[in-house]
């Protein structure tokens, strides 16, 4: 979620309880997690809520460093969107679907299937992959089992993809014609299409979804406070806040605008099970990073 977003929601809970004066800490997910275990390590209990990407929650979770918590709200969301013991709860989600030139890319050649990206003609730089696209091995992992989802990225690799940072920038690429096809966000493609770019999206089913979850401090300085506050991020309200940031909102009674954005079959890269440092390492493996 980005320094604007982020902000808007910390207004809005103020202004709802005006009793309540949160402090809001904005960076990336390493530097967060970094510096909740520097904080840690120094006996300081600093925080309350946490929110970011998935990578986040393992480390602090095997540290003892996350309470569980029932959220009234808990019963809005699909099982697959939040922890079974109330360790986290997906804000908003960020779908890999497959972005299009529509000027460059016919309907008739569009893959269909996973197995479709591995056609000659999507050879050397034809399609875009995130730098960090981790996910699509735990993902896929997730789906197939590991040593299928494994060999079948050797062969994307081998079709020698552009492999890029950042999913707005690739959206952007596929619209202005440097790569015909992307595996990219869905929300920041549907954010150019909405503007009427060149550019399309299609899911590649099971869709892999990487979820943003917020967490509760184990040593809460404000434990009430910060369980207020989760409540009125995964209320209604909050989430048809997060429609209007072009993010996908997890809750099942608000729907994503267009509600297609939601409308696949999907298998989460869930937070649990996610071991960064390896999956990282086997990705760039397979296509021959750092």
């Amino acid at each position: 979620m980005n320094l604007d977003s982020a902000k808007e929601f910390v207004n809005r809970f103020q202004k709802k309880y005006p009793f309540i004066k949160p402090e809001l800490m904005r960076a990336g997910g390493g530097v967060i997690l970094n510096r909740i275990l520097a904080e840690t390590r120094a006996g300081r209990n600093a925080w309350d809520v946490a929110m970011g990407r998935g990578e986040t929650y393992r480390p602090l979770r095997e540290r003892e460093l996350l309470s569980p918590y029932s959220s009234l709200e808990a019963t809005m969301y699909p099982e697959d969107l939040r922890d079974k013991e109330g360790y986290w709860y997906a804000v908003f989600l960020n779908a890999n679907v497959l972005a299009f030139n529509t000027k460059l890319v016919g309907k008739e050649e569009l893959p269909r299937g996973y197995q479709d990206l591995l056609n000659p003609k999507w050879k050397k730089q034809k399609l875009s992959i995130d730098v960090e696209g981790w996910a699509l091995i735990s993902g896929l992992s997730n789906a197939w089992g590991k040593e299928k989802a494994i060999s079948y990225l050797r062969k994307v690799a081998a079709q020698q993809p552009a492999i890029k940072r950042g999913n707005a920038l690739r959206a952007s690429l596929v619209a202005a014609g440097e790569t015909p096809i992307a595996i990219a966000y869905a929300g920041s493609i549907q954010e150019l299409t909405d503007r009427g770019a060149p550019i399309d999206w299609i899911p590649l089913e099971p869709v892999v979804v990487q979820v943003y979850p917020m967490m509760l401090a184990a040593k809460a300085p404000n434990p009430n406070a910060a369980k207020l506050f989760i409540d009125f991020v995964l209320s209604k309200e909050s989430q048809e806040v997060i429609r209007g940031f072009s993010r996908i909102p997890a809750r099942k009674d608000v729907e994503p605008d267009p509600p297609r954005l939601r409308q696949f079959k999907r298998v989460i890269d869930d937070p649990g099970k996610l071991n960064v440092d390896e999956t990282a390492k086997v990705f760039n493996e397979i296509f021959g990073l750092r």
